[in-house]
């Protein structure tokens, strides 16, 4: 990894992102957890579309797998999967963009109704 480091801006309001992710996301593990599960689908998902036009995505093994190992002594979870993860273009297009996709109305009605039940169901 090299040393370089780049900053880039979120292109929404920080107090926004950090209200859903304090008062919703870690609030609630189990939210928070099929997020995480969702976020390794997407990376089966992606190495699986990828090989349909380059099989060698696949040479390092073709055992598509998410695997979830509970470390019982630290009290932690370890997700790991054999997908794709982020491109760099990947990270500054959609890192810090809640407001894509009714996102921001769909925080101002959790902040109104108070119910954070049907966060991680959109995707």
């Amino acid at each position: 990894m090299s040393g370089n480091t780049e900053t880039f801006n979120f292109q929404a309001e920080i107090s926004q992102l950090m209200s859903l992710i304090v008062n919703a996301v870690y609030q609630n593990k189990e939210i928070f957890l099929r997020e995480l599960i969702s976020n390794a689908s997407d990376a089966l998902d992606k190495i699986r579309y990828q090989s349909l036009t380059d099989p060698s995505v696949l040479d390092s093994g073709k055992d598509l797998k998410i695997t979830i190992v509970p470390d019982v002594a630290n009290k932690v979870l370890i997700i790991r999967d054999t997908g794709i993860g982020m491109t760099k273009a990947d990270l500054i297009n959609n890192l810090g963009t809640i407001a894509k996709s009714g996102t921001k109305a769909f925080m101002e009605m959790v902040q109104e109704t108070k119910d954070a039940s049907m966060i991680g169901q959109f995707g």
